[in-house]
């Protein structure tokens, strides 16, 4: 965070950090046209905590888009207008500048869409959602670069604090889903929430349901996009919303004691699943993998007097919820949706071979199988490891990496990845003169299964062969050479 002394705290002069060309125009468009102006809200949090921000929000006293359109002249910059939002935009020199004219806002309980007036700065920074998006910045040469923060916004950034500029029942009636923003924003900057929005956030929770699904995931795959994503869904379980939100996954909660054995709690697993893969990849889909990967446990999870507790088959009862879950979230159901089904199908498969001897077989099946996913699913399953044992963390570690060695070994020879039958459909019906049916997907499936097994080489030859001596023992001949 940029070093503001106690003397500057109540109005800071920022303008040495304002020296892109577009603070200039923006100057220089406030004075010519007698209008105050402020940098307000994300870019004035991000510039203090000296994170980069491409997006700048500017409040005028006045017409955003008369404003807008000015700015946009002395640019020679095309600006976009929506008369209906009363807002206008453009971009220039990688940044994107949205105007507004400054406003003040009332709510009504069913609907989250406020009912719009003229205001003042003043009035504008009070609609604002938490204190440290509440700062501005004055534009007009009189006093460029200096600071209005009515909500102590700079303390709070201070103390690592999220914090609402009124009584946050009313912020969070008013606008639900500034609910998630405020846990999302917890989570991207690792900063604790008032405990007073925290005690609103639980009682106002039901509120989320009038937000559309569309706008609670975008704040959901923020939350996941984060550095450590575990800290979000804990505020969003201790509140209560991710139960309205995403019961599934509320649902991973808990540990049942049956003659005095427990299982572990899938909902914590999977969280610490989660933040291993971010240490990984800021893959979204991958990371959506981690979060469903044991969905279905709560649904397969069963006591066994011999063995304790099981989830027999939650992998592919996991895969099968996946469409469902992305349908309900607004997720797309397109090749995303597929991949994350593929790995929660695929994700027991090389524990399984870590904790048995390696043979090429079965490396090669899960090459088949997984294709060109494999190299995410292995970092699925190395997240997957959260055992506080250390010998069998060590162990698994150490056959976890003779896995990966054979893939690669057995790739580099066989060339599995992503395989395709040497000998196809088509070759065998024109070998024995046929007509699609069971004979020729017996014969593909038996080239298929010889070349898993190690029976014989993935090539043509290899496979040409094969298929003319087990064709000969189903009493088929070619008919051509």
């Amino acid at each position: 965070m940029l070093n503001l002394t106690e003397d500057m705290a109540e109005f800071p002069d920022l303008s040495i950090h304002l020296q892109h060309p577009i603070f200039k125009a923006l100057k220089d468009v406030a004075d010519e046209s007698a209008i105050d102006a402020y940098v307000v809200g994300g870019f004035v949090r991000d510039l203090l905590l000296e994170r980069p921000s491409k997006d700048i929000d500017v409040v005028v006293l006045g017409s955003g888009i008369s404003f807008a359109q000015n700015v946009g002249k002395k640019l020679n910059e095309q600006v976009s207008i929506f008369k209906n939002f009363g807002t206008a935009n453009l971009k220039h020199q990688g940044l994107e500048v949205e105007f507004v004219g400054a406003r003040k806002e009332s709510y009504r309980t069913e609907s989250r869409k406020p009912i719009v007036e003229n205001g003042t700065l003043a009035d504008d920074q009070l609609r604002r959602d938490f204190s440290i998006n509440a700062m501005a910045i004055q534009l007009n040469s009189a006093q460029f670069g200096k600071m209005l923060d009515p909500f102590e916004g700079i303390e709070d950034l201070e103390k690592k604090l999220i914090k609402t500029p009124v009584n946050p029942e009313v912020t969070f009636s008013d606008d639900p889903l500034r609910m998630l923003r405020a846990i999302r924003f917890a989570t991207q900057l690792d900063f604790l929430i008032d405990p007073l929005a925290i005690a609103a956030i639980k009682g106002k929770k039901e509120r989320i349901k009038i937000i559309s699904q569309e706008r609670i995931t975008d704040e959901l795959n923020k939350i996941i996009s984060s550095p450590k994503p575990s800290i979000g869904f804990k505020l969003l379980f201790d509140t209560g919303l991710l139960e309205i939100i995403f019961p599934q996954m509320a649902n991973l909660y808990g540990v049942d004691y049956i003659a005095g054995k427990g299982h572990k709690d899938n909902f914590y697993h999977t969280l610490e699943v989660l933040d291993n893969i971010c240490t990984a990849t800021d893959d979204l889909w991958l990371r959506w993998a981690a979060i469903l990967h044991d969905i279905a446990k709560p649904a397969t999870k069963r006591f066994e007097p011999s063995h304790g507790w099981t989830f027999h088959g939650h992998e592919d009862r996991g895969a099968r919820m996946v469409p469902k879950i992305f349908g309900q979230l607004k997720l797309p159901q397109n090749e995303k949706m597929k991949y994350v089904q593929k790995l929660v199908r695929l994700h027991l498969r090389p524990i399984v071979l870590a904790q048995e001897t390696v043979t090429d077989s079965a490396v090669r099946r899960l090459l088949f199988d997984a294709g060109e996913e494999i190299d995410s699913l292995m970092m699925l399953c190395n997240a997957d490891v959260t055992t506080k044992n250390e010998y069998k963390k060590t162990k698994y570690r150490r056959n976890f990496l003779l896995v990966v060695q054979k893939l690669k070994d057995v790739e580099e020879r066989d060339q599995l990845r992503n395989w395709q039958p040497p000998v196809t459909g088509q070759n065998i019906m024109e070998t024995f003169n046929l007509a699609p049916g069971k004979e020729v997907g017996e014969i593909k499936n038996a080239i298929r299964e010889a070349i898993l097994e190690g029976e014989i080489k993935n090539d043509f030859n290899d496979a040409h062969q094969f298929m003319l001596d087990y064709a000969k023992n189903l009493g088929l001949h070619p008919t051509i050479n």
